[in-house]
């Protein structure tokens, strides 16, 4: 249901939730790619601090590594200019931009532009931000995301990647709203469910 062609905005809750930040927006991007190219921009801090890609583990998810374009840069700046001319260039299906730490350069005329060049090239830009708290910007959704319990599956087996995932901001209206969605591959879709959503007190330990 998110908006394509617009920019949207991902939290991860904490640095550990970092992962679970980066599964829901990979099924984001698979849902508003299809079947063109992404573009994923990686900024080198985000990657030391929370480990690389795993072109296995996209296809895990559902998601062919032969059609992602990996972009690392350093600087903040640079992750901006790589995603602003990818999202431009009418070519590529979506554009995932994964951030770290606080920034004065992802300010609202950045995300903006950003938003500008997700209308222009006709692909759907998503921002993750690490180890950030919310700012203003011009992303069409904002989203907080962290792990949470999933449901086994038959035979005990460790059931579907699962995400608490918190709604904190809508452009046009939608109000604040939290669910516990489960990924399912096969189907390439998001289901409300998880042992959180069945036990919200639950304390038990995640399976790895």
């Amino acid at each position: 249901g998110l908006a394509t062609h617009a920019l949207h905005e991902i939290y991860a809750a904490t640095t550990p939730d970092a992962t679970a930040a980066l599964g829901f927006a990979l099924g984001l991007v698979q849902r508003a790619a299809g079947d063109r190219p992404v573009v994923w921009g990686v900024q080198a801090m985000a990657g030391l601090e929370t480990g690389h890609i795993h072109g296995p583990g996209l296809r895990e998810m559902g998601l062919d590594p032969g059609r992602v374009v990996l972009v690392r840069v350093k600087e903040t700046k640079d992750l901006l200019a790589a995603g602003e001319e990818a999202l431009a260039c009418g070519a590529v299906g979506a554009v995932l931009l994964t951030a770290w730490g606080e920034s004065k350069v992802l300010s609202l005329t950045a995300t903006r532009r950003l938003s500008m060049a997700a209308g222009q090239g006709r692909a759907t830009a998503i921002l993750i931000r690490l180890a950030a708290q919310p700012q203003p910007s011009a992303a069409e959704t904002r989203w907080r995301v962290r792990g949470a319990l999933s449901r086994a599956l038959a035979a005990e087996a460790p059931g579907h990647p699962t995400y608490a995932v918190e709604l904190l901001r809508h452009r046009l209206g939608a109000q604040p709203n939290a669910w516990t969605l489960e990924w399912d591959r096969e189907r390439g879709v998001f289901e409300q469910g998880g042992r959180d959503a069945e036990h919200p007190q639950s304390q038990l330990p995640a399976l790895p």
